[in-house]
């Protein structure tokens, strides 16, 4: 007899039948185990894809910063005369420091300045003005330019030298740099 109705007590599954729940069981196992190995597979490569992305962003704007970087420091060039007190160009040795120093003159607030008796008066560079000896400077400013500025003289004498690596020292020259040397010397 095939049915059972509540007082009958339920008979033992056969050897089939326990083999068969115990082979669902198993299987049921197993799937999910695959689904929990599945889904940390999916975690690692969507956080190796974070990292990667992340990385890459960082590469990218570090390399965008090393290039801003070298643009902005890239020294410029600056040409400088020499004048006297009232603003006539002279002739670049009044403004060199062994000159100066040798005919007893001194440095001071931007100036050479020599002894009175010496024949000489005071000295000082003009930043980018034009001219030519004798005739009064035309333009530029006699305020020193930034530390990243290659300055020299028409003579090709070079009054400050500026880019990567300035060391920021005041020269003998009243500009940053003056005395020719960098950082890294």
């Amino acid at each position: 007899m095939r049915f059972q109705d509540q007082n009958t007590t339920p008979r033992e599954p056969s050897l089939a039948e326990q083999r068969a729940r115990r082979q669902a069981i198993a299987q049921q196992e197993r799937e999910e185990q695959e689904a929990a190995e599945a889904a940390q597979k999916a975690d690692q490569k969507a956080a190796t894809k974070r990292k990667i992305l992340i990385g890459s962003g960082v590469t990218v704007g570090l390399a965008g910063l090393v290039a801003t970087f070298y643009t902005v420091a890239k020294p410029t060039n600056e040409t400088a005369v020499c004048t006297d007190a009232n603003g006539v160009i002279q002739n670049d040795q009044y403004c060199d420091e062994s000159f100066a120093t040798s005919h007893g003159g001194h440095y001071s607030g931007g100036f050479w300045i020599f002894p009175i008796g010496s024949g000489l008066g005071s000295y000082r560079y003009n930043y980018g003005g034009t001219g030519t000896i004798g005739q009064r400077v035309a333009g530029g400013t006699f305020t020193a330019p930034s530390g990243n500025t290659n300055v020299s003289t028409k003579s090709g004498k070079t009054v400050q030298r500026g880019g990567f690596g300035i060391s920021g020292k005041t020269g003998t020259f009243g500009g940053t740099g003056g005395t020719g040397k960098s950082g890294g010397s």
